[in-house]
């Protein structure tokens, strides 16, 4: 299932968090060979993990991170608009009605469920975007990405990609609507009424973005 858990609330969680840290580690700096930094611990963190963003976070049976994403608003720093406005002419994003989305991590546990983990992430994310009435999610994805949104069913306009083949990295814009949630539960096969459970379960009384947006 999924979980929304702000970082200020990480650890409530311990398992989940140091297995999702260390997996990102695992994927991005060891598999893909990104210039991220690694602590001690294993742990892959940067400076937006202290920005109190909002994760979306799969858990597997055994309490640990299966796949997950990083989610903060672009009111505030983004990686879109401090490190990649080159991918968008310069154009930088600064709406209450865009998050930026980052670190969409699958962890090496998933095996089989891979793709329904995948897919739960990403409608946590338009789930999340269709309670708060958001417009749509921006991110940064390189060309492993491309055939995992359209088999999730749920592809970005391109805003801008610099390089080619794999080594293509692109900026989009996701919509955050009924008809995307909709096109991802269809290629899953997951129930539009478990993504809504997930958030109820999350925020009981009525979903904020008070803690984000603090």
């Amino acid at each position: 299932m999924i979980k929304y858990i702000y970082a200020d609330a990480l650890d409530a969680f311990p398992k989940l968090r140091d297995s999702m840290f260390r997996d990102r580690a695992y994927q991005f700096k060891e598999r893909l060979k990104w210039d991220v930094t690694v602590s001690e611990d294993g742990f892959e963190t940067d400076e937006y993990d202290e920005m109190n963003p909002l994760y979306m976070i799969y858990e597997l049976p055994d309490g640990t991170h299966g796949g997950s994403m990083r989610n903060l608003p672009t009111t505030g720093n983004t990686m879109i608009n401090d490190h990649f406005s080159h991918l968008t002419n310069g154009v930088k994003f600064s709406s209450p009605l865009i998050w930026e989305t980052t670190r969409f991590c699958l962890s090496p546990r998933a095996g089989k469920l891979a793709n329904r983990i995948g897919a739960s992430v990403c409608l946590a994310g338009c789930e999340a975007g269709i309670r708060w009435a958001l417009d749509s999610s921006v991110g940064v994805f390189d060309a492993r990405m491309v055939h995992i949104y359209k088999r999730l069913g749920w592809e970005p306009e391109i805003l801008g990609t610099i390089g080619e083949g794999k080594d293509a990295i692109s900026a989009g814009l996701w919509a955050l609507d009924e008809a995307s949630k909709a096109g991802i539960c269809a290629k899953s096969g997951i129930a539009a009424a478990e993504v809504e459970a997930w958030f109820d379960a999350s925020f009981p009384v009525a979903g904020s973005l008070d803690s984000m947006v603090a």
